[in-house]
């Protein structure tokens, strides 16, 4: 039988979001298929992460897309961000967790377009008069993965609603993120 590898790769994503020490054999066992073929492809765990890594990047390229970040308030599209990102959001929060990504002089040019996108989008939210000046894109930006990232694990352990995960992160991205208007 052929290896499906996204299907490989959204099992060790499942896997490693819950996991993140799990061995390769655990990988393997999760993706149903033998630890021989697992290192076939990918030839240890740094040769996963980075394939992980391409399928996160190359998943939320895609969420952007669909959140159309041009559209509208960057309230509104903010929102469509957030509901875009959450079928992945295990996997943005296994990945901004995974240090050897952001060290060294390898870093993957796609977090830099990531980072680009949404920081405009906050950039646009400021100029629109809706989003604290006080506070940077890059530093929203962060904040925003980080709400996704912990809403994600805080719903894997069972802490809070999946069906509140769109809800939580806006509001308290936005509510501590909007500007207050001074009367």
């Amino acid at each position: 039988m052929a290896m499906d590898r996204d299907q490989v790769l959204r099992a060790a994503a499942a896997l490693l979001s819950r996991k993140s020490t799990a061995t390769m054999d655990e990988v393997a066992k999760a993706a149903g298929i033998g630890r021989a073929t697992l290192h076939r492809h990918f030839a240890g765990r740094d040769a996963l992460v980075r394939a992980l890594e391409e399928l996160g990047i190359r998943e939320f390229e895609v969420a952007f897309d669909n959140a159309r970040l041009d559209e509208g308030t960057a309230i509104d599209a903010l929102r469509r961000l957030v509901a875009e990102a959450e079928p992945n959001a295990e996997l943005l929060a296994f990945l901004v967790t995974e240090n050897q990504l952001f060290e060294g002089d390898q870093v993957n040019e796609g977090w830099a377009r990531l980072d680009a996108r949404v920081g405009a989008l906050f950039r646009r939210g400021q100029q629109e008069g809706d989003i604290r000046i006080d506070l940077s894109p890059a530093w929203l930006t962060e904040a925003l993965y980080s709400l996704i990232g912990a809403c994600a694990w805080a719903v894997m352990d069972g802490r809070v609603a999946a069906k509140d995960f769109q809800y939580m992160i806006t509001e308290l991205l936005l509510g501590g993120a909007r500007r207050s208007v001074e009367k």
